[in-house]
């Protein structure tokens, strides 16, 4: 009886776990798919930039304005509705290439549209973890480790797989699993999924202006959240282009194929898969404010490595190191927002604190681009890594990363009701 009623409580968290698999692996399949038909298409660097520029805008816009929807539709109803008008979107990409032929701007137009509305129901789905969590009766450590395992293996199972489709089927129909994958995770969560909202019963909703102005209220208010993310603003400026622009420009003047793209973007994938797992198993054991100063400061040095332009084994090498350093950051920062926000405001907080923290990725990206074509990868990555050195060793003397340590009890919670 106990064991029977322990698997149906970790049910839910498993189907949740899997749908993020399934669809971050067809984002991972399409990080990969959509650059290079863009090279393909128009064979520039800057043009690459602009689509990786309206694929990320979206983004910022949804994470600010979809994380009140989060909480008022509920967690489960937009990570299903995301999904299915996701998929939809990326669908029409290969439909467009395969019968009337498509154009830079329809792609450009297409790819905002998916970001769009991909982004609320990544949100819904961080903010079942705290919850599904507490079913199955999982630290948060360990959940959110599970959670950054997901996107990193996502990684390694989608990128090396794009690349060798794309050698063989093309770019745009590669795209097909992308849409596919959204399809299933919807019905995953649909299916599994409970239906948990934190409104006290027959509270009405607010004004959703107000609603989400508390939400950017309490990020300001609160000096760990408030650190953590104009950190993460900097880093994002810089990581931005890294997989969208940078990599694929890197590995097409390097070798030549996506083959090699795919590779280097699956090992980074695999070891970061590696380097959560094992936080999933130790992380709450560990120094928070360390762990997480320390390992942002190791991601700055494959920049720097592959700066040089090396060889293809020491590329393999320095974005293993990249993955192994980046594994525990995201598992530290959301245990701490977890711990942090009351449920009623997860999905505008997570939301609010992403977007922020998204803000400057479209510039980063845009600027890559043109930065590319006017002093070369190898110099791009060079100031990078050097910029990415200094953000992140800053980080050694801010005072409220001292606070990750303290876990603060939350003041309410709002009626939580699992329907």
């Amino acid at each position: 009886m106990l064991e029977s009623s322990s698997a149906r409580d970790r049910k839910p968290i498993l189907a949740v776990f899997l749908s993020d698999a399934i669809s971050l692996s067809g984002n991972a399949i399409a990080a990969v798919a959509i650059p290079w038909f863009v090279l393909d298409l128009t064979g520039s660097p800057a043009l690459t930039g602009v689509t990786a520029f309206f694929t990320v805008l979206p983004t910022v816009i949804a994470l600010f304005l979809g994380g009140t929807i989060v909480d008022r539709l509920g967690f489960r109803t937009t990570s299903v509705i995301a999904d299915l008008a996701s998929g939809a979107a990326v669908a029409a990409i290969p439909v467009l290439h395969l019968t009337v032929g498509i154009e830079f701007w329809q792609l450009v137009v297409l790819v905002f549209v998916g970001a769009l509305l991909d982004a609320p129901g990544m949100t819904a789905r961080e903010s079942l973890v705290p919850d599904l969590a507490e079913l199955a009766g999982m630290r948060l450590e360990r959940a959110t480790g599970i959670v950054q395992g997901i996107h990193r293996g996502s990684l390694l199972a989608g990128a090396p797989l794009a690349g060798g489709l794309i050698a063989i089927i093309g770019p745009a129909n590669v795209l097909w699993l992308d849409a596919g994958s959204f399809l299933i995770s919807a019905a995953l969560v649909r299916i599994w999924a409970p239906d948990i909202r934190h409104r006290a019963e027959g509270e009405a909703p607010g004004r959703y202006v107000t609603e989400l102005l508390e939400g950017l209220r309490f990020v300001f208010r609160d000096p760990v959240i408030r650190a953590v993310t104009f950190t993460v603003m900097l880093t994002n400026f810089l990581d931005a282009p890294l997989f969208a622009v940078t990599m694929p420009v890197f590995a097409r003047e390097a070798f030549g194929s996506a083959v090699q793209l795919g590779l280097m973007i699956g090992t980074f994938g695999g070891l970061s898969l590696l380097g959560a797992i094992v936080f999933s198993i130790v992380g709450h054991r560990l120094p928070r404010r360390l762990t997480f100063v320390v390992a942002f400061i190791f991601v700055s040095l494959p920049y720097l490595v592959l700066s040089t332009l090396p060889s293809f084994p020491v590329a393999i090498a320095a974005m293993a190191l990249f993955g192994l350093a980046s594994a525990p950051l995201n598992p530290i920062i959301n245990t701490v927002y977890y711990e942090r926000v009351p449920a009623a405001m997860r999905g505008r907080v997570l939301g609010l604190s992403n977007a922020a923290a998204f803000a400057t990725m479209p510039a980063g990206a845009l600027a890559a681009g043109f930065l590319i074509e006017a002093i070369g990868v190898g110099n791009m990555l060079l100031v990078t890594g050097v910029c990415y050195l200094a953000i992140t060793s800053a980080g050694l003397l801010v005072p409220a990363f001292r606070e990750m340590e303290r876990r603060p009890a939350l003041q309410e919670d709002l009626g939580g009701d699992l329907g």
